[in-house]
């Protein structure tokens, strides 16, 4: 870390204030090349502090210097860039933004994107249309955003026939799309969307941050988004997402609620996932103290739970109508029950309950014929034969 920089990020005023005023005037975009680099390794309240004097340092004769900046992007700077920018546009300003926004580099147009959600310029449109769907995530995120300030709801509609699509991917990249506008009124398609598809843990990680999970499991199906979440954790999901998801104090309120099957369902889940996430090091090893802290929080509040009663709870999910069949023929050992699904008509629950009775060492021959009846696909034939 470079002297200005550490002069920039440290506790003391007359260090800090004329390294923000130097870094604003000159305009320094080395140094502040160096503090993006250095986003990883900064914690929020520091990144927060220079953003802040950053801001201070800017005024109406010098806040064009910041376009300077602009070519390195940050959502830890974005907000006061894009204040500071707003605050002082003028047409020739817009202008300038509008031709970056077109010929600019990712994190230029990324920023413009921003800008643009505040000074609605209808030029600009074009633009927002175009990188909506890029693959870099704040850019897209950023337009998204900014055609919903718009009210431009050409790429929603199509978002929402996305939901729809064969194609995995395709499910996946509406539902983002659908979450970055913020129109709450999709969240039952939404929801649709991650009960069929083979994708399902990926679009029931991004439905949160259109909708808490507090509001989410109110709606007909919520529940199983939330099952959904906790399958995805720590492979779909990152772990520090459990803090955007408020998954602590979500499972504390269904804990101390109406557990139903339900949500015994999806608590002896998270007793499962938060077990085998704390088992294992390779799931915390690189993970920051407050996260681990509160994966362990979280284990702990599921540890005073008693697996047989909720198990008990949770059998009325065996049903092979139920949204959480997969997940209660984990977490059961009713042999009865689980025979009772050998003659459904899906033929994925039949091979399931299968591998489950072989599980419980309760599998027979008669379990195996009874199941080849209900089956025609040869592939999940030739696995029971050789179960």
């Amino acid at each position: 870390m470079s002297e200005n920089l550490k002069k920039l990020t440290g506790k003391n005023p007359k260090d800090f204030e004329p390294a923000a005023y130097s870094l604003i005037n000159t305009p320094d975009s080395d140094l502040f090349k160096e503090l993006v680099e250095k986003d990883d390794y900064l914690y929020d309240f520091i990144k927060q502090n220079v953003s802040n004097r950053l801001e201070k340092a800017c005024n109406k004769d010098n806040y064009r210097n910041l376009i300077q900046l602009l070519k390195y992007y940050s959502p830890s700077y974005e907000d006061f860039i894009v204040n500071t920018l707003t605050k002082y546009a003028d047409e020739d300003l817009t202008d300038t933004m509008l031709d970056l926004f077109e010929n600019g580099s990712i994190g230029e147009k990324t920023y413009c994107a921003k800008y643009f959600s505040v000074i609605k310029d209808t030029l600009a449109l074009e633009y927002l249309k175009k990188y909506a769907l890029s693959e870099d995530s704040f850019l897209s995120s950023n337009c998204i955003t900014a055609l919903a300030k718009f009210g431009d709801r050409e790429l929603y509609n199509k978002a929402l026939t996305k939901l729809k699509s064969e194609d995995e991917f395709e499910q996946l990249e509406g539902a983002k799309f659908l979450v970055s506008y913020g129109d709450k009124s999709c969240i039952n398609e939404l929801i649709q969307a991650a009960k069929y598809s083979s994708f399902g843990e990926h679009i029931a990680a991004e439905i949160p941050y259109l909708m808490p999970i507090n509001e989410i499991i109110k709606q007909s199906d919520g529940l199983f988004i939330l099952n959904l979440i906790i399958n995805g954790l720590g492979e779909v999901s990152s772990l520090a997402q459990i803090f955007d998801y408020e998954l602590y104090e979500n499972l504390d309120s269904l804990i101390n609620g109406n557990i139903t099957s339900q949500i015994g369902v999806i608590l002896l889940n998270a007793i499962d996932k938060f077990e085998t996430l704390t088992e294992n090091d390779e799931y915390l090893y690189d993970e920051d103290k407050e996260t681990k802290q509160e994966i362990k929080a979280i284990k702990e509040l599921l540890s005073g739970l008693d697996n047989k009663s909720l198990s008990k709870i949770a059998q009325e999910e065996l049903d092979q109508n139920s949204l959480f069949i997969y997940t209660a023929l984990e977490y059961t050992n009713n042999s009865e029950k689980v025979r009772q699904l050998l003659f459904a008509d899906n033929q994925t629950i039949v091979l399931k309950a299968i591998e489950i009775l072989k599980k419980l060492g309760d599998l027979t021959p008669q379990d195996k014929e009874n199941a080849l009846e209900n089956i025609y696909d040869e592939n999940i034939t030739n696995i029971i034969l050789a179960i």
